[in-house]
């Protein structure tokens, strides 16, 4: 893994969502998966790039 760990504003950006949405995302389970790393959380970029292609590309 050469790409440094996003932050919630580096996923929010690259889906194109408000940050709140991530937060909202992560009580219900849903959306990329996080890691907690001390009080932060942060997301391996190939795994957030991996969720989206995994979307059902029939719902739009």
């Amino acid at each position: 893994m050469n790409e440094r760990l996003w932050g919630v504003r580096d996923v929010a950006e690259y889906l194109g969502i408000p940050v709140q949405t991530i937060y909202q995302w992560r009580t219900k389970s849903y959306g990329p998966p996080g890691r907690r790393i001390g009080k932060h959380v942060r997301f391996v970029p190939e795994e957030v790039r991996a969720w989206v292609a995994s979307l059902n590309k029939d719902v739009a």
